[in-house]
């Protein structure tokens, strides 16, 4: 049990900004316990570059990151999830695929980043406290003992850490 890795699938509408910020922090985070992806319902064909932006003056990984339809990953053959987590509300509200395995799932809304008026300082500023919001729930989610929880406990932890508010853990 302590060698499975764990794959988690962050889900958002464009698969542009906030799903391709928790894949890059789940993966560099992860300590290889865990391996992050991100897709959207009708993503928008590219990652938004302010969100490549940050993740590479933090030093994370951006090779690979790709904006891409959940399609790839409800399809056969394709890497069965263990966890899947909306962090947009319209991907919450959306009829999503059916996911081979049932992962456990939850939803851990942030405000869009990509929707972000004024400044280009105003816009960058939008991106580090998604990117913020989403580090302090997936460090909350990765410290989680996964082995000595039972699934409904682990379902209430889940949901818990999606309803902490975004703006109280951003920096």
């Amino acid at each position: 049990m302590t060698d499975h890795v764990y794959n988690v699938l962050f889900l958002c509408t464009g698969n542009s900004a906030r799903s391709i910020l928790a894949e890059a922090v789940v993966n560099q985070r992860g300590g290889g316990r865990f391996k992050g992806f991100s897709a959207g319902s009708q993503p928008r064909g590219q990652v938004h570059p302010y969100a490549l932006d940050l993740l590479q003056s933090l030093r994370l990984a951006v090779d690979g990151l790709r904006s891409k339809s959940w399609d790839e990953f409800a399809l056969a053959g394709g890497p069965e999830m263990d966890f899947i987590f909306t962090v947009c509300d319209n991907a919450a509200g959306e009829a999503c695929p059916a996911w081979p395995g049932q992962p456990m799932t939850a939803h851990w809304g942030v405000p869009d980043p990509a929707a972000a008026r004024g400044s280009e300082i105003e816009r960058r500023a939008a991106f580090r406290q998604a990117f913020a919001a989403l580090e302090n729930r997936i460090g909350l989610f990765l410290s989680l003992p996964l082995a000595s929880l039972d699934r409904m406990t682990l379902q209430n932890r889940l949901a818990a850490i999606g309803r902490r508010t975004p703006s109280a853990s951003a920096a």
